[in-house]
């Protein structure tokens, strides 16, 4: 028998496992490499900010997520996950546009009435999820539903515009050339990265998602840990309305479609950006940085907003597949 015949067998599982942990990181890049060289303008400073821009509240959205899955557990089937989160941001951000521009309330309560919603919803998808024992991905999609119709309802289903000066200072202002809510976001992003890496919460908290019952085992109280993640999720929902308001000078209709793909998207595809294939709330924030860069790639390149939701979706096939490939791989290991 040739040497080639005996190397097969052992190449392709490491072949499949290559794909597994790097294969949607290799598709982003084999993009972008293809939208630089064709794109006008892909790498220029104009579509860099404008990218920060876009990707600061998604970046957001992306880290409330990460939280609830690293608490909860990465697997796609039945590990941590808060579908609720694009709503209840969405519904904050109705909230504060309808403060401001309806009833002239000041931009401090305005904003504090947005996020307070956001961690009672939390608090409901805790409870939910916790006490009463309902999947994560189950009691958050009826929360999702749910909030939508309350966003309707505060916002009477249209478009709210905001000029608050805050608000536009928000959405105009550059430090150094990087944009304002890029800066904020990474501010958010430095925090949450400190209490994960740094603190025993953060600890305690990873080995519950890493192996629930040798955390519980050690004596790690693992289901308030979990239901934590849902309350953190919500209050970072709320944050992220200060820059979706800033972002669309006010609120829209439908935000929580569109982020919904983008956080999910992100929060999955920041896994290929690290060294153990895992979600990080470091690798959400590039997550979004590139699902923003990508987006106006592709619409430079004159591709109709249909083909890039498109793209978007077979990027979250890809990225899923790859968690579920990864999750496979180790369970046979």
């Amino acid at each position: 028998m040739s040497a080639l015949a005996l190397e097969r067998p052992a190449l392709a599982p490491r072949v499949r496992s290559l794909l597994a942990r790097r294969g949607p990181l290799l598709v982003v890049l084999a993009m972008t490499v293809y939208l630089a060289a064709t794109a006008k303008g892909f790498l220029g400073a104009a579509n860099v900010t404008a990218s920060l821009t876009q990707a600061a509240p998604v970046a957001l959205v992306a880290m409330g997520l990460a939280i609830v899955v690293i608490g909860g557990g990465d697997d796609v089937v039945v590990g941590g996950i808060d579908l609720s989160i694009p709503a209840t941001a969405a519904l904050a951000t109705a909230i504060v546009s309808d403060q401001l521009t309806t009833y002239g309330t000041p931009f401090a309560v305005a904003f504090a009435l947005g996020i307070l919603v956001t961690t009672l919803l939390g608090l409901l998808n805790a409870v939910l999820v916790g006490w009463v024992g309902l999947s994560s991905i189950l009691a958050t999609l009826a929360v999702y539903v749910a909030v939508v119709g309350i966003t309707r309802v505060v916002s009477g289903n249209r478009r709210i515009d905001v000029s608050d000066p805050l608000v536009v200072a928000v959405r105009d202002t550059r430090v150094a050339g990087i944009p304002l809510a890029a800066v904020l976001m990474l501010v958010v992003a430095a925090v949450l990265v400190l209490v994960m890496a740094g603190t025993p919460y953060g600890r305690r908290l990873q080995a519950v998602g890493g192996n629930r019952d040798a955390a519980t085992f050690a004596g790690i109280p693992a289901q308030r840990y979990i239901m934590s993640t849902f309350v953190i999720a919500g209050v970072v929902a709320g944050l992220s309305s200060l820059l979706l308001v800033a972002r669309g000078s006010g609120s829209s209709p439908g935000i929580d479609e569109r982020l919904m793909v983008d956080m999910v998207l992100a929060t999955f595809l920041g896994a290929a950006f690290t060294r153990r294939g895992t979600v990080t709330v470091f690798g959400s924030v590039l997550g979004a940085l590139f699902v923003a860069l990508l987006s106006n790639g592709l619409i430079l390149s004159r591709v109709a907003n249909a083909w890039v939701d498109g793209f978007k979706g077979v990027l979250i096939l890809l990225v899923v597949a790859a968690a579920a490939a990864r999750t496979n791989e180790e369970t046979r290991a």
